[in-house]
């Protein structure tokens, strides 16, 4: 990590970041936004990794349409969206542009986003001379790629990957790749990870992850469990039919304030958000929100998609003290909206505190 910092601040060398899950590939970018004298700008392929990594979509800082980016097109069908004075000159006085969740970013998509650069700035460098940071795994999510738009492309590049760009092939960068994992201990599950992300699994692996299996499971509501799922409707659906299944209880409609030009697809939850107010059947003081999702919420004048456990650590942010709950340690904030939130991570949380003070 200290070699891609020593690259990124103290040269002009462009950097593919790259690494496992869990290596400190955001926290390394959170480090970068806080600490860096450079004028920089962090992008992202879509909606959700530009929230998660507080920057805006490509898509959005550009003002590029969407659409193959077919080399040799007239200029005209991408000036359609005119660009504010404002926005040029942020590109224009532009030093450092991190793109995160990069393995996702098409090479037609990086080659418009070298013809904007180059546009406002020097026009014979690759990527108008700006440094490049592009963090991101190869071995994560592949760009969307349909097949009729990669029949327009396919004559001009060898992948739909963004190391495919014309541009990035001009470009002289570095790849530096994080080994150590910060996000897992046991080192029996960090092997089992690695085989699977490699397809090495071998009989002792699908031995371990077997162990676990526990036909016809079905956990508690109440114990805490995590469902993945492996596609959003999956998720959504399951959601409700919790949902629905808290009978007369209050429920309340939480309608979204949308901000200039924030596209639909790009909302972090749905644009009217439902959440029912479960009160105890035994008595008690509290209750707790069930949601079918993140939720949107403004702190400190920034707007979040926030899970339970985000909600935890900025209630500490407020001096909330966490107690022990029926559902494990957690928070009971009164006198308003009562809620009830799993603490998963109180060491962390205070961590986030102490990082806080410092600046």
């Amino acid at each position: 990590m200290d070699l891609a910092w020593q690259f990124i601040t103290a040269t002009r060398v462009s950097v593919f970041l790259t690494g496992k899950a869990g290596t400190g590939k955001t926290t390394f970018l959170h480090k970068l936004r806080e600490e860096t004298p450079k004028r920089m700008v962090v992008l992202a392929p879509t909606g959700v990794a530009a929230i998660n990594a507080k920057g805006q979509t490509i898509h959005s800082f550009f003002q590029l349409p969407f659409g193959p980016n077919v080399p040799g097109q007239k200029k005209e069908r991408r000036n359609n969206f005119k660009m504010s004075e404002e926005k040029k000159r942020i590109i224009r006085t532009l030093d450092l542009l991190v793109i995160d969740e990069i393995s996702m970013v098409r090479c037609d998509l990086l080659d418009a986003v070298d013809a904007e650069l180059r546009k406002y700035k020097d026009h014979s460098l690759p990527f108008g001379g700006v440094q490049l940071l592009l963090i991101g795994d190869l071995q994560q999510l592949a760009p969307v790629t349909k097949s009729d738009e990669w029949r327009l492309l396919e004559p001009y590049y060898d992948t739909p990957y963004f190391f495919s760009s014309k541009a990035l092939r001009d470009l002289q960068y570095v790849t530096v790749e994080l080994q150590h994992i910060y996000r897992q201990q046991d080192r029996e599950f960090i092997d089992i990870l690695a085989k699977i992300r490699d397809n090495r699994m071998d009989d002792a692996a699908v031995a371990a992850l077997n162990r676990r299996y526990v036909p016809n499971f079905e956990p508690d509501d109440d114990a805490g469990w995590i469902r993945l799922t492996t596609h959003n409707n999956s998720a959504r659906n399951y959601n409700l039919k919790k949902l629905d299944a808290l009978v007369n209880e209050d429920e309340r409609t939480f309608v979204a304030e949308v901000e200039r030009n924030f596209p639909e697809s790009n909302y972090p939850a749905e644009e009217e958000l439902v959440l029912k107010y479960y009160r105890k059947p035994k008595g008690g003081e509290a209750g707790r929100f069930m949601t079918t999702t993140e939720i949107a919420a403004r702190i400190n004048n920034d707007m979040h998609a926030i899970s339970p456990k985000k909600v935890a650590m900025v209630m500490l942010r407020l001096g909330y003290q966490p107690r022990r709950t029926k559902y494990g340690r957690g928070f009971i904030v009164q006198p308003r909206d009562y809620v009830e939130i799993d603490l998963a991570s109180e060491s962390l949380a205070k961590k986030i505190i102490a990082e806080e003070q410092k600046e």
